[in-house]
């Protein structure tokens, strides 16, 4: 698979360049990017070739996907191109900010049989996959509670500046709650949450009132299921990513429940009856986001398809949007 790159004012769009220069399957035809600050910057980690823009980059009849790391306001309208180009699309989180935009980007996924995956890395974590074993294997029976924190550091004056700028971000809950949201999706089989409440305040960037970095939300699945989520730009820089409460899960059925944190390779599971919890150990996986957005796209197998991001695309925007609409 050829991938070409749009927009680099993300870092976590170089954890993406870095897979595809790493595997024997894809070949990078190079990259774009408006910014010159940003250009300029990427040029020491991007070796390839640069477009002069980004219809030149479309044009690239070699290209089969674009690889897109742009500001959030704008990276539906970089996808939207790209379907129309004939091009999958894969993009770090979130897809976009717009509804209306992500109801047009499903329909030209569809139209055109082609693929958009998004850098949801909670999908491939081992403790997170071995959650879901236990889950689905109704280990823990029916799930009534789940609690998720994802609480970020804001790290003002070192995350890139547009996130602050009117249109660019988009809200807490669309830039760091999807992988929640997905995650337990995967765990749970869960899918309709419907946001009963979602508070977003002003809080830690002080020179920003404007930007709303504390996001709460409590929420119901199909089932009846609760669920209360934490994903604020509230904790210490940079420690806040080795924190306990980064990215820690906790699960509760009629049989027993589950706790992990993300990156531990370990689940704890409790059941009814037992006198001590126990400690599972995950086994790790070789799969990536990078490699099954290609399966797809190569119409073979994969665990995850486009409905599968979109779908939690559309979660998160919901809930954006009922939090914008909280007083």
């Amino acid at each position: 698979m050829k991938i070409a790159f749009c927009g680099v004012r993300h870092a976590h769009v170089f954890s993406l360049y870095h897979m595809a220069s790493q595997n024997p399957d894809t070949q990078i035809t190079g990259a774009w990017e408006e910014d010159d600050k940003a250009r300029e910057k990427a040029e020491e980690i991007i070796k390839e070739k640069f477009y002069d823009s980004y219809e030149a980059l479309l044009e690239d009849e070699s290209v089969d996907a674009v690889a897109i790391g742009d500001y959030y306001g704008i990276r539906g309208e970089r996808i939207i191109k790209a379907l129309k180009a004939g091009k999958h699309v894969i993009a770090d989180k979130p897809v976009c900010t717009d509804i209306g935009e992500l109801r047009e980007i499903e329909r030209l996924s569809s139209e055109k049989g082609l693929t958009v995956s998004c850098l949801l890395d909670l999908r491939f974590d081992a403790a997170v996959r071995l959650a879901r074993d236990i889950v689905r294997s109704d280990e823990i029976g029916e799930v009534h509670a789940i609690n998720f924190t994802g609480q970020h550091p804001l790290d003002y004056g070192n995350r890139p500046m547009w996130y602050f700028e009117e249109g660019k971000h988009g809200g807490t809950f669309n830039d760091i709650a999807i992988h929640g949201i997905d995650a337990v999706k995967m765990i749970t089989g869960l899918n309709t949450l419907t946001p009963l409440l979602a508070r977003q305040w002003n809080a830690f960037a002080k020179a920003e009132k404007n930007f709303k970095d504390c996001a709460q939300l409590i929420g119901k699945y199909e089932n009846g299921a609760g669920l209360m989520a934490d994903v604020s730009y509230s904790v210490p820089a940079p420690i806040g990513y080795k924190l306990p409460g980064y990215w820690r899960f906790s699960i509760f059925g009629d049989k027993g429940m589950i706790e992990f944190k993300v990156g531990s390779g370990e689940v704890m599971i409790a059941k009814n009856g037992g006198g001590e919890a126990e400690i599972r150990r995950a086994e790790e996986t070789l799969e990536n986001c990078l490699t099954d957005f290609m399966k797809e796209a190569g119409n073979e197998k994969s665990e995850f398809k486009t409905e599968d991001t979109l779908s939690s695309s559309l979660t998160a925007l919901n809930i954006q949007k009922a939090a914008d609409e909280t007083i």
